[in-house]
């Protein structure tokens, strides 16, 4: 692409533009406003290199570049005028900040003679994300002497290199610009020293200012090169392996390194459902979906109290694992090759900072032989085999319509590899107690970063976006929150299935003390909002149908359609809901 020479802002935003597009930018998502203008006509220029996507809403945008951002690997650039606009950015960063998800934030702004003198939509815009950006600055006015473009060029690569490494997040960048910001030719305008932009356009040489540029990709994070204790591992009798919330990249491989090291240890996989292990049964002979079940039966939770904790990525959900793993007082080894601390149950921890695909290059330490170990490992197997059966037999005469059986049915119902996002509150839960082991390849996707109900749809539209046909499944505040996201209906290229499990309220709170408590509890916590959604879909052309039967539910989910979004509504009765869980959860385990 040619640099735009039609004036002071344009050259600036252009170059701008064709640095992260060589860099290996491919999505930008930009806000319309007025102060961004030269961006916006930057990347709008790069198509089809960089697929500029326009969306009204600054939180919905900023949550579905997120999506992109998780579903690619690779940052997203997100766009906005200057004042609260960058403001409604904030859920987002935290949430790539917490995730480590790499996202790239140009908030555009007024010149400095323009702020604290109540000109129009300015607000103070330096440090607006607090301490959560990777790297934060504020750009020089633009300006065209060479040495300034090249700090211009500079700058925008190590904002895209800060985003990815040493750990993946967001990085802020304040862009000022005065006016012009229309594209208003003005080529005998004098830079600093005199020299006209016509001179410079004449002089510029685009190919040799760009030459060095390489897409530069994420590094592994090697604070350390102490290799993983294999030996005293091998050693173990009661070993176990925890995977944990994880959205990697390469699912097979990550699941095969973990599978692995199982075998090598004849450790039990106790498997989060927010990780692709489950769906990769066939790797794994020694993999644990029922932990959080079995875990309830206090008289087996101290027969299986582990030694040795080997936990890969972010620690499960369930609150009874966390609690049986701090009871237990096991040594514990975290493998995550980021620099965050991953232990909020402040335990006997020692950090490997490499990734679980890493750990093989140490070398075979040899493969575990005790006895006693194949004795604890088949314990665990034993009983998994024996309350998956009972959770399967259970759930598959059920009639009524149980919210978390809609989970158990996702899990063998969805085409292969088919991406699906899973909210926050109860369904999460419901994924980790009953989402069935398969060889589907099914990829989850969730935000549990900060663990909100922020930006749910938009982050699903995001990892939609030009993947393969995609799944959602939301409770009903949830997708309430974020009922802007609907208006990229029209930018989506691909499909969005929404399976809304719609009890009319906050059903994560039937499960807390808070409940028993009423008033104020319906009002203030279960916040029922009595939306008719067949009515609310269709305000925005999204189509619609209510489920009445797991009959039906099934038949909609394979195959899915390939373009637009739809909502398959299941009416469920919370406090029915509720009650079941707190009367069956802990009985599928007899001891």
């Amino acid at each position: 692409m040619a640099i735009d020479f039609r004036n002071i802002n344009t050259v600036w935003a252009s170059i701008a533009a064709e640095t992260l597009k060589r860099l290996g930018l491919t999505c930008v998502v930009i806000c319309p406003g007025s102060r961004s203008t030269p961006l916006a006509v930057a990347f709008a220029q790069q198509s089809p290199d960089i697929k500029a996507i326009s969306i009204l809403d600054e939180r919905s945008a900023a949550f579905f570049a997120l999506g992109q951002a998780k579903a690619t690997g690779r940052p997203t650039v997100v766009v906005c005028t200057s004042g609260t606009a960058g403001a409604n950015f904030y859920p987002a960063v935290i949430e790539a900040k917490e995730s480590r998800v790499p996202l790239l934030l140009l908030t555009a702004d007024r010149p400095p003679e323009l702020r604290d003198c109540h000109s129009g939509q300015t607000v103070d815009q330096l440090k607006l994300y607090g301490n959560y950006p990777n790297w934060q600055t504020e750009l020089a006015i633009p300006s065209m002497d060479m040495r300034m473009l090249a700090y211009l060029r500079q700058i925008v690569i190590h904002g895209w290199e800060r985003s990815q490494t040493p750990v993946p997040g967001p990085v802020h960048l304040n862009v000022p610009f005065r006016d012009p910001l229309a594209p208003i030719p003005n080529a005998d305008v004098e830079t600093h020293h005199g020299a006209s932009l016509q001179l410079l356009q004449s002089q510029f040489d685009s190919e040799d200012f760009f030459s060095h540029i390489t897409t530069i990709t994420s590094p592994p994070y090697h604070p350390t090169s102490s290799p993983p204790p294999l030996q005293e591992w091998l050693k173990s009798q009661r070993g176990i392996i925890i995977a944990g919330i994880a959205q990697p990249q390469r699912p097979r491989e990550y699941c095969r390194a973990i599978a692995q090291l199982s075998q090598t240890l004849k450790f039990p996989v106790l498997a989060e459902g927010l990780s692709p292990v489950r769906n990769y049964a066939d790797l794994n002979p020694y993999m644990i979906s029922t932990y959080d079940l079995i875990l309830r039966n206090q008289e087996l939770a101290k027969q299986l109290a582990p030694d040795v904790v080997i936990q890969i990525g972010e620690l499960p959900t369930s609150k009874d694992l966390r609690h049986w793993l701090t009871s237990t007082q096991g040594r514990r080894w975290i493998i995550d090759p980021s620099d965050q601390n991953l232990d909020p149950l402040h335990g006997k921890t020692t950090d490997l900072r490499m990734s679980i695909e890493e750990l093989g290059r140490w070398g075979d330490g040899g493969e575990n032989t005790s006895l006693s170990s194949c004795e604890y490992l088949q314990m665990w197997c034993a009983i998994e085999a024996k309350v998956r059966a009972t959770v399967d037999q259970t759930l598959a005469t059920m009639e009524e319509l149980f919210e978390g059986k809609a989970a158990w049915l996702l899990s063998q119902a969805l085409p292969a590899r088919t991406p699906i996002f899973i909210a926050n509150s109860m369904p999460v839960r419901d994924v980790e107690f009953f989402w069935k082991p398969s060889q589907s390849e099914v990829q989850p996707f969730f935000n549990r970063g900060a663990n909100g109900i922020d930006g749910t749809l938009s982050t699903a539209l995001g990892i939609a976006h030009h993947q393969q046909s995609s799944v959602m499944l939301t409770g009903d505040l949830a997708l309430l929150h974020d009922t802007n996201g609907f208006l990229i209906r029209n930018k989506l290229v691909g499909h969005l299935t929404i399976l809304l499990i719609n009890n009319n309220g906050g059903g994560i709170f039937e499960m807390l003390p808070i409940s028993k408590f009423d008033p104020p509890f319906e009002e203030f916590f279960a916040t029922p909002q009595d939306i008719d959604f067949a009515q609310l879909s269709a305000t925005y052309g999204v189509e619609h149908e209510l489920i009445t039967s797991w009959k039906q539910l099934r038949l909609r989910l394979n195959p899915l359609p390939t373009k637009g979004i739809r909502v398959l509504e299941l009416r469920t009765n919370r406090k029915a809901d509720a009650q079941w869980r707190k009367e069956n959860l802990g009985k599928f385990v007899v001891s």
